[in-house]
């Protein structure tokens, strides 16, 4: 188990990361380090108001405590109140096109320690990425879907089914009876086999966001949106929001977890509406996102 292996690799990834979407973005990202008082920081590359990203966050983090709280430790209650260590990169981008879609990318471990000499250590990786467009275009569902197979397939091919299924269930609103997006894949509390094969799969996964995402942001960035196409966009985002401060497990453990609350709360875009009772016209491109698009499918087999 070598966690110091594992940060060099997620402090390349989010500098990698922040280089490739200066392709697209004409205004740099702002770097903000900061500590935390119960032990470990972060590196927050943060940009707001720019030409291509109204607003983007890529995050790093590396935070020791006490107590892990229970949050953490759901799959593994037996786990819960150790010695911990977790760290990892967590992006969210929210583009200013509504054709560009958002999207979500978390590669992260975990770390208990045995507090008795009748344990061991623990360990568990987790991540994925998910896709949240604004107007549907089958073509983006498919590179994207397909790049995460490839990239899963490098480590074993039973994978991205599994988490592919994974997605859909987890970036699933509720109380809307509605999917966040188009999913992707996403995984966690992974500790099968030995640590080396769990952190390849991390690699694999951090690995694949920039060729799973930049070609989809390069061709859809250059798209002529009107009013009509942010305001949808506007209250499409408050499905986002309404996901990350109810469901989301990475927020609400560094909510309890007395994490930067700046940090954690960067994921959510900066212009949302909330309409009562609102639906799309009939027929229309926006209406078509929810009929065609956000309810769970095979893309893979998806006939153009």
């Amino acid at each position: 188990m070598n966690s110091q292996s594992v940060k060099t690799y997620l402090l390349n990834l989010q500098t990698q990361i922040v280089q490739a979407l200066g392709t697209l973005e004409t205004q740099p990202f702002i770097t903000d380090e900061w500590q935390r008082a119960e032990g470990g920081g972060g590196l927050s590359r943060l940009i707001e108001g720019g030409t291509f990203l109204e607003r983007g966050a890529v995050l790093f983090s590396h935070v020791l405590g006490s107590k892990l709280p229970p949050t953490a430790a759901a799959n593994r209650p037996e786990l819960a109140g150790r010695p911990w260590e977790a760290m990892g990169v967590s992006l969210v981008l929210h583009p200013r096109n509504p054709f560009a879609p958002t999207v979500h990318m978390n590669v992260r471990c975990f770390m208990a320690k045995a507090v008795s000499k009748d344990e061991t250590d623990a360990w568990w990786f987790g991540g994925g990425m998910d896709l949240t467009p604004y107007y549907g275009f089958a073509e983006d569902a498919v590179h994207f879907h397909k790049t995460n197979q490839d990239a899963l397939n490098t480590i074993d091919s039973s994978y991205y089914p599994k988490f592919k299924t994974w997605c859909d269930d987890y970036f699933y609103l509720k109380h809307r009876q509605e999917a966040r997006g188009i999913g992707g894949i996403f995984f966690d509390d992974f500790h099968q086999q030995n640590f080396d094969h769990a952190f390849n799969l991390m690699q694999a996964v951090g690995n694949a966001f920039i060729p799973a995402y930049l070609p989809i942001a390069s061709k859809r960035n250059a798209t002529t949106y009107t009013e009509a196409h942010r305001d949808w966009q506007a209250i499409r985002r408050g499905r986002y929001v309404e996901f990350n401060l109810v469901f989301d497990r990475g927020t609400l453990f560094g909510l309890q977890s007395g994490g930067r609350t700046e940090s954690i709360l960067a994921s959510l875009p900066p212009i949302v509406q909330w309409r009562y009772r609102y639906e799309p016209e009939a027929g229309s491109a926006e209406a078509q996102l929810l009929s065609d698009f956000l309810p769970a499918r095979d893309w893979l087999s998806f006939d153009a």
